[in-house]
């Protein structure tokens, strides 16, 4: 067993990558993260001088991470429903990916992870964040977490991953052809 107290959470650095990744692709399958894509997704939580991304470690291991995308520094796609959000498009903010080491699942670490990028994002500028959950996780898990912590569901979109899957992303049930749900959800801050 692991005890809370003995994680410490702090803005995830440049040095963290190779970790993050690691952890990433073990959880999320082979190809779901890669050196440019940390890069990308990192420096999309960069703005007004803060960070939006933290890690969570156990003494030297690295046990989650929460990569989150600051408002006005991403931009939707057709796997998106602004349209359907109380908040506009430019004062909501992304949640690319709550990460979690399965031996360290059920202490409130993601939840943690996501109260401190939020605070941050709320710094700069957001009403609310939105995300994709994975409707296949284990007994539905993702969208269990994200509704507890406030999210409510937008609109399900069946295979989101599916053009990952081909070009190299490696879903751990559909391997290289992934026609998993991914939940539209959103967290509104204010509320």
């Amino acid at each position: 067993m692991h005890e809370s107290q003995k994680i410490s959470y702090r803005p995830m650095l440049e040095t963290d990558f190779n970790d993050v990744i690691s952890l990433g692709n073990y959880v999320h399958g082979d190809g779901y993260m890669t050196d440019e894509k940390i890069t990308v997704w990192f420096n999309k939580g960069l703005k007004s001088q803060l960070n939006s991304n933290f890690v969570a470690y156990d003494g030297n291991k690295i046990v989650g991470f929460r990569i989150s995308y600051s408002p006005n520094n991403w931009q939707p796609d057709q796997w998106y429903s602004p349209e359907l959000w109380k908040t506009e498009l430019t004062n909501t903010a992304y949640f690319k990916c709550n990460t979690v080491d399965e031996n360290y699942r059920g202490f409130g670490i993601g939840s943690k992870l996501l109260k401190l990028s939020t605070q941050v994002l709320k710094q700069q500028g957001a009403k609310a964040g939105v995300s994709h959950l994975w409707r296949q996780s284990p007994g539905n898990s993702a969208v269990k977490y994200f509704t507890k912590c406030g999210g409510v569901l937008v609109k399900d979109h069946p295979d989101k991953w599916y053009q990952d899957s081909v070009e190299g992303y490696e879903c751990t049930i559909c391997k290289n052809d992934c026609h998993c749900v991914a939940a539209e959800m959103i967290i509104y801050f204010d509320e």
